[in-house]
């Protein structure tokens, strides 16, 4: 069995974060059913390109979406708050992502669900949250990355400041819902008592300044962007150059320090007191950046990795081609190949997770309201009700 084998969730999601987050809980096991909106057009990651997969499918939404089921329901009707009520009564727990202010319009908050469902557990993912003065306001991840300081810390020093490269935000956000509702539905399992938990872009985002936050609120240190990437602090840690390109460097400890210096061939550098302790390289950084790219411009980046084997912390700086080619992410099992009607063979980066004696299903993500039908049966609904319903624009 898989580790979250039994648990039913609903997803009322769209986009990024939350079905990023639902994905980990499908892959685990976790029986995901997403809520569209059918004249809506469902999840608008549907429609979002450049690659298409047919009808109201992509390659982006599949991306995040695969292992879960979808029904198609209209949150605002009567009709479909019933369908919501007995879907509850089902369910371990429910995870949105919407607008702070939109779980309570359209009834999705434990208050609303309670009377269906006691122990169900209600995870509701925002930009800002949904209290406070932005609580209905719309938000995505840059702009999280911009207003958190990310972006001040990203980049060359002389250039403006840069987003990552990737949605983080989004990411970090939907594995914060994911293990807060997880969490939730564990306490309930003993009290027989669900509750809400919110988590924001915001939240997460002003949470991972992590320890650049505390040295500025208890030394008054503000930390900037640093030359190559490089760490504000411990040196060395950061780009250097190779003969033909770059590679990075981690020297978090003293021992690594001590080795690297070694395997270049710079072993007189930890005997020479100005480089001695973290606080004399950082001071002397840029002499030591000098000295590193002389060193290394003697060998290519491969030759440097074979050459540092796993004893230094070194890693070769791919693009995105080298790093999905790359042999090692092949060996992992990094690529899951997903049976898409549309496109057999689908490529994905596979789950995370490694257990030895589970296999983490490979579905992919379902087309609009494919099991809507089997759904409304399983919750009493037979064939005329459930065509009376799609007579009715509710499903």
């Amino acid at each position: 069995m898989l580790p979250l084998d039994g648990l039913r969730i609903i997803a009322v999601e769209q986009y990024g974060a939350g079905p990023y987050g639902t994905t980990h809980l499908a892959d685990l096991g976790a029986e995901v059913i997403k809520l569209e909106d059918r004249a809506r057009g469902g999840d608008m990651a549907r429609d979002v390109g450049p690659y298409f997969l047919g009808e109201k499918d992509s390659q982006l939404y599949q991306s995040v979406n695969r292992n879960k089921k979808s029904l198609t329901v209209d949150l605002k009707s009567a009709a479909g708050r019933e369908i919501l009520h007995r879907l509850a009564g089902t369910a371990d727990g429910l995870l949105c992502n919407l607008r702070g202010d939109q779980p309570e319009k359209l009834g999705i908050t434990y208050d609303d669900l309670k009377s269906a469902n006691r122990a169900i557990v209600c995870a509701h993912l925002s930009a800002y949250g949904r209290d406070g003065a932005r609580k209905g306001w719309p938000g995505y991840d840059f702009l999280m990355q911009a207003e958190s300081g990310f972006m001040s810390l990203s980049g060359e020093p002389d250039g403006p400041p840069a987003r990552f490269g990737l949605s983080m935000v989004d990411f970090m956000t939907g594995l914060a819902a994911a293990f807060a509702l997880v969490s939730g539905i564990l306490a309930a399992k003993a009290s027989g008592q669900g509750r809400d938990i919110d988590v924001s872009l915001f939240d997460v985002a002003m949470h991972q300044l992590s320890y650049p936050a505390v040295w500025y609120m208890n030394s008054g240190r503000v930390t900037s962007r640093m030359p190559r990437s490089a760490h504000p602090y411990i040196v060395p840690c950061q780009l250097y150059r190779t003969k033909d390109g770059w590679i990075y460097l981690m020297c978090q400890t003293h021992r690594f320090w001590e080795l690297v210096c070694e395997k270049i061939g710079r072993a007189d550098l930890p005997r020479n007191p100005d480089y001695q302790g973290y606080e004399n390289r950082d001071a002397r950084r840029d002499e030591l950046t000098e000295i590193f790219d002389e060193a290394l411009g003697a060998r290519t980046t491969a030759e440097w990795v074979d050459h540092f084997a796993g004893e230094v912390p070194a890693a070769p700086v791919h693009d995105m081609a080298g790093a999905l080619e790359n042999p090692y992410f092949v060996e992992r099992g990094g690529i899951s190949a997903l049976d898409h009607p549309d496109l057999p063979g689908l490529k994905t980066v596979a789950s995370p997770f490694r257990m030895k004696d589970d296999t983490i299903p490979t579905r992919p993500g379902p087309k609009l309201g494919q099991h809507t039908d089997a759904l409304l049966g399983e919750l009493g609904y037979d064939a005329a009700a459930i065509q009376a319903l799609k007579d009715q624009d509710v499903v």
